[in-house]
């Protein structure tokens, strides 16, 4: 979208009803976290008092000083400024948005305290460039999850815990203006017909948009944000995510390309996860790498990425997860990630493990390595296949080599709790045994979970494996009394 359309589209809202009281424009953002309070020209009502009918509360509430002024002067930078703003020079930007505060300052002859002028800037700032409101909690590396219930009630997860943020939207239209421009970013488009969507941002941060009727409230929106710093193997070690031996192990099985499979409820770090092993994978192999929304960040250079495409206005044109995994085998593969499996691209999946693509990866929503399994099977059955269970359960056994569980613990530490080989079938059933496990034994006093990883007692059933492919380590660390390493 052209900046001059962004601009305008952002004067638009002011066609809303009268009678929901909304400000001339839609664009005024709630307080940043850091804006002291003052009578004149503070933000509007605290969030700790809004509740699902504020919009009804602001009926006749008068625009605080500051507010009036960002109006106007997103006025005069439409007017003069909106065909030759150059979004790439922030600086610039800021010396423009900076030059119109000033004027506005002399001819309205109003005083702003120093503070309140640099919030002003800002916020013009975040509105032309950046996502109004949430560009602060964007920011912010202690933030790694955004959720906005509605225009009134945003949450984040700070360190691990769930907080109730000041930020706040000045209303709906203001909080669609930022969906749309998340949305019609990656090319994709969300509106009354089609309520639900999957985006992300620029850093390949992750969003999830409902509107209404879905939604009872208002537009909601959740983001979950990419770690600027691209973790490394030794980071889980030092957050206590796993032990020394378990990474060895991982490592291993990476490089002498076993199928692995990462299972973990949702916000458990499974796509972080999937990131940190996929860097054990040499440089000189090529990688496909299929996602429904791009989250995958992989270090080696030869790395080709697609992504699912839903269908159009017309609702055609839709391009399914499966439809990549199939076309990925004509591409000459050494690996296939797929970022998440959720139905039947599960099929392709295996026939993919199983026919020359070893040392292929993905992700599973599941409670347990058992689940996984389980998971598995179900979404194979959902490719409208008419498979025998057995079949199903072969085709398994075949293609996965290693489970890898992660969770989040108590007090919002994610954790590799438990890795799994899976040894066969047995009885009917595909039978794993484990190797490493996270053993909790209670929580601290500020509500963390306390335990330690070890060693389960079971050797790797693919030793021989490892031996083939040069991948040398002690086969003391599968012992129950081998030192756990990185255990909290």
């Amino acid at each position: 979208m052209a900046l001059k359309d962004r601009l305008d589209a952002l004067k638009r809202p002011t066609a809303a009803p009268v009678n929901q009281g909304d400000p001339g424009l839609s664009v005024i953002p709630g307080r940043r976290i850091e804006v002291a309070s003052t009578p004149d020209v503070g933000a509007a009502t605290t969030t700790s008092a809004r509740t699902t009918d504020a919009p009804d509360q602001k009926v006749g509430r008068p625009q605080s000083t500051r507010a009036v002024a960002k109006a106007a002067i997103h006025d005069l930078l439409v007017e003069r400024h909106a065909d030759e703003i150059d979004i790439s020079d922030r600086e610039g930007v800021r010396a423009l948005i900076a030059n119109l505060t000033d004027e506005y300052m002399r001819t309205a002859a109003i005083g702003l305290t120093r503070l309140d002028y640099g919030h002003l800037v800002d916020a013009l700032l975040d509105e032309v460039l950046g996502l109004g409101p949430l560009q602060p909690l964007l920011e912010d590396p202690a933030i790694s999850e955004v959720m906005i219930n509605h225009a009134h009630q945003v949450f984040v997860e700070r360190r691990g815990r769930v907080v109730l943020s000041p930020v706040v939207f000045e209303s709906d239209a203001q909080l669609r203006q930022v969906i749309d421009r998340v949305v019609s970013s990656v090319g994709r488009r969300v509106d009354e017909s089609s309520p639900m969507c999957d985006a992300r941002l620029r850093d390949g941060s992750r969003v999830n948009v409902v509107l209404p009727p879905l939604a009872l409230d208002g537009p909601c929106m959740t983001i979950r944000k990419f770690s600027r710093e691209k973790l490394q193997p030794a980071d889980l070690l030092n957050m206590g995510s796993a032990s020394a031996d378990m990474m060895r192990y991982l490592e291993a099985a990476v490089r002498s390309r076993l199928s692995i499979l990462v299972s973990g409820g949702t916000s458990s770090g499974k796509t972080t996860l999937l990131n940190i092993l996929s860097s054990y994978i040499p440089a000189d192999e090529r990688i496909v790498t299929i996602e429904d929304a791009a989250e995958l960040q992989l270090r080696q250079e030869h790395v080709i990425r697609l992504e699912a495409r839903p269908p159009n206005v017309e609702g055609k044109g839709s391009i399914e997860i499966r439809d990549l995994v199939r076309n990925a085998l004509r591409m000459r593969p050494d690996r296939i990630l797929v970022g998440e499996c959720r139905g039947g691209e599960a099929l392709d999946m295996l026939q993919a493990m199983n026919t020359g693509h070893e040392g292929s990866m993905s992700t599973v929503h599941a409670n347990s390595p058992q689940d996984a399994i389980s998971r598995l099977e179900a979404m194979v059955l959902m490719a409208g296949t008419d498979l025998p269970s057995r079949a199903i359960q072969k085709q398994m056994a075949s293609a996965v080599d290693v489970i890898v569980q992660a969770q989040r613990v108590r007090g919002g530490a994610r954790k590799i709790v438990s890795i799994c080989e899976v040894t066969g079938i047995s009885n009917g059933e595909t039978q794993t045994h484990e190797l490493f496990q996270f053993r909790q034994l209670g929580v601290d006093d500020d509500g963390n979970a306390v335990g330690f990883h070890t060693a389960m007692g079971n050797r790797s059933v693919h030793m021989d494996h490892f031996a083939e492919r040069a991948e040398f380590f002690s086969p003391s660390i599968f012992e129950v009394n081998a030192p756990a390493g990185g255990g909290s």
